[in-house]
């Protein structure tokens, strides 16, 4: 068995090269989180190698990305006793390691599926990846920002403050507090779009993954109690900052496709249904990762792409 390891701030994500395993693990590094135990766990496995790819330098626990890169690299060699190898932007062997999982995900798309706009949204951020023979995407977070393949905006994780400048509730149009009170997991639990077991990352105020928490960080959100907006109100702040993600990602879509002349998502991550819908408002032809490699592969795609390469690479 090869295993791939997508190690990320807030997340460490394991997928076996024959998808029988694909899971994800919060794993908040800024938090001291135990990642030496966790792939303690999985050297167990006995896996043959070990393909690895790395999101997490950009926690706040590291002084630099570099120091991030050098902390996980070290604790993954550390826990293995097989070979492991670590993917860059330039593949296995590259020094650019830092935030590389989206380059794993769409050099295997572009040998499987071909030229397509792959598009994963997780937790914490969207990747939208032009694929024209070869990824053609900037080789760091800061550029892929600039060009648009880079955006901070995730299906839980996301500051509503961030992605709302203000909503309409009672008449009136009130700023949101850029304080964070509630986040993007509230909004799609209180819209019945994710369960509580799917809410997979802290609440902002250390409450419960409830309807009626979530309704109280909503209100909180407009320096209120949930008594003052009532229900409504704090509904109406959900479906705004909904529709505000549905825009963000409609026009993040439609500036690749225009670039680069693609029409063709490739739709991946626990946000697939929402790069659907917003694939589907542009007219774009938009495939669910989850209909080729299941629900579990797609919610961890980096892990299993960087798997399945290293294991295309092997003799």
């Amino acid at each position: 068995m090869i295993l791939g390891l997508d190690i990320g701030g807030a997340n460490t994500k394991a997928a076996s090269s024959d998808g029988c395993l694909a899971e994800s693990i919060y794993m908040p590094l800024w938090k001291n989180a135990p990642l030496s135990e966790v792939l303690e766990r999985y050297a167990e496995l006995e896996p043959e190698a070990v393909a690895a790819v790395i999101t997490g330098e950009l926690a706040d626990c590291f002084s630099s990305k570099s120091e991030g890169i050098e902390s996980i690299s070290s604790a993954v060699r550390k826990a293995f006793h097989c070979p492991v190898h670590f993917w860059g932007v330039g593949g296995f062997g590259s020094r650019e390691l830092a935030g590389a999982n989206w380059s794993a995900s769409a050099a295997l798309l572009a040998r499987e599926i071909g030229d397509s706009l792959f598009v994963d949204m997780g937790s914490t951020t969207t990747d939208l990846i032009p694929i024209i023979g070869e990824p053609v995407a900037a080789h760091t977070d800061l550029l892929r920002l600039a060009r648009g393949e880079l955006v901070y905006m995730g299906m839980l994780r996301t500051n509503l403050g961030a992605l709302l400048p203000s909503a309409r509730i009672c008449g009136e149009s009130v700023p949101l507090s850029p304080e964070q009170f509630a986040i993007s997991a509230d909004v799609r639990l209180v819209l019945g779009e994710i369960t509580a077991d799917d809410y997979t990352c802290d609440t902002p105020d250390g409450a419960q993954k409830n309807r009626q928490a979530a309704l109280r960080r909503l209100a909180r959100a407009v320096c209120a109690d949930l008594e003052e907006i009532g229900e409504s109100g704090a509904l109406a702040i959900a479906r705004q900052v909904r529709e505000r993600q549905h825009g963000i990602l409609v026009d993040a879509l439609e500036r690749q496709a225009k670039r680069y002349g693609i029409y063709r998502a490739l739709a991946a991550g626990i946000g697939e249904e929402i790069i659907l819908e917003a694939a589907s408002f542009l007219g774009m032809e938009c495939i669910l990762l989850s209909e080729k490699y299941g629900q579990k592969i797609s919610e961890i795609f980096p892990a299993y792409a960087a798997a399945k390469l290293l294991a295309a690479s092997s003799p």
